[in-house]
């Protein structure tokens, strides 16, 4: 087998596995705490998801499942480097079950509050306020890596900036909203997407 078709392997298991946890985590979420319509996250953040999300899914798919699509943005990396991320990658999987369980019915599919929604300080969210971010973009960081793909890591980029400063302020805003001081004690204890050294 191929390096490059062992590095694909690893990705279609990590982001299959990925996708189940959040799929059965979000699954009870909607039954014990209902949903939120995503059109009431307004017009930017739809726009986003739109705009930025589908084209995202399709670079995957193709990297997983037709990469000589994308063959034009290969620009070739050390082999130490592309296994590393592959075992960043990897240990999404644990991150990624860590943080579902830690959120319990509080998942929600958008930035905002459900009725009853509870703020999750305990697990991964005592260090980090947005852990469910920091793993979807690490894992897209490790897989623009593994693909040794200059448009996959420049939409990672783009990713953490996006999410850095547009979505996270957005749902923080209406966290303070819906939590008050403890949210904003909260935040200054906390990272927003990596924990706080000092």
């Amino acid at each position: 087998m191929n390096t490059d078709l062992f590095l694909r392997i690893i990705f279609q298991v990590v982001f299959s596995l990925v996708v189940a946890i959040s799929s059965y985590y979000r699954r009870r979420a909607r039954q014990e705490g209902g949903t939120i319509a995503r059109k009431e996250e307004g017009v930017l953040i739809l726009a986003l998801r739109m705009l930025g999300g589908l084209p995202l899914l399709v670079a995957l798919l193709l990297y997983a499942f037709h990469p000589q699509a994308l063959e034009w943005s290969v620009s070739p990396l050390p082999l130490w480097l592309r296994f590393t991320f592959a075992g960043i990658a990897l240990l999404c999987i644990p991150a990624s079950l860590w943080v579902f369980r830690s959120l319990g019915k509080n998942v929600s599919e958008t930035i905002l509050t459900k009725k009853g929604h509870e703020l999750v300080t305990h697990g991964p969210y005592h260090w980090v306020r947005h852990p469910l971010y920091a793993t979807a973009l690490l894992l897209l960081v490790s897989t623009s890596v593994m693909a040794e793909s200059w448009f996959l890591f420049a939409y990672a980029i783009a990713a953490v900036l996006i999410f850095r400063f547009i979505v996270i302020p957005q749902e923080e805003k209406r966290l303070v909203a819906a939590f008050g001081n403890e949210y904003r004690e909260y935040q200054r204890r906390s990272g927003a997407l990596l924990p706080k050294i000092f």
